[in-house]
């Protein structure tokens, strides 16, 4: 078993599909017309045929108390690897990303967590082992 797909919930398709590619370097995979929205996916160019990101539309009425929850204890909604945290982190803040948790060493793990601009916290990650 592997995994196929994951998904974030975005307040907007368009601006969230220009974050994740422009910004954080990611690929459009998938784009489907599904009623006003799209089944909008994005990989990582390094593993094209890998694990899927879904750019969720977030109008379900769950979903937007889970998201002001999830950034109001400052918990990420997904977590990205990448080889060098304190070098990723200075590349995003170079492009106006903003931070809610700078780069910190926690055992083997370097975390840091910034904000997707479209309602969510994203954790990037390198793990020593």
């Amino acid at each position: 078993m592997r995994i196929h797909l994951t998904s974030v919930f975005v307040d907007d398709q368009e601006k969230a599909l220009r974050f994740y590619t422009d910004v954080l370097g990611f690929v459009k995979k998938t784009e489907v017309p599904v009623g006003e929205d799209r089944w909008l996916t994005v990989v990582s160019p390094e593993a094209p045929d890998g694990t899927e990101l879904l750019l969720e539309p977030d109008r379900h009425r769950a979903v937007g108390p889970y998201k002001r929850a999830l950034v109001a204890d400052g918990i990420p909604a997904a977590a990205f690897a990448v080889d060098d945290v304190p070098a990723e982190y200075d590349r995003l803040r170079a492009l106006g990303v903003r931070f809610t948790q700078e780069p910190v060493e926690v055992g083997p793990v370097t975390i840091a967590v910034l904000d997707d601009t479209c309602g969510n916290l994203i954790q990037i990650v390198h793990s020593e082992s």
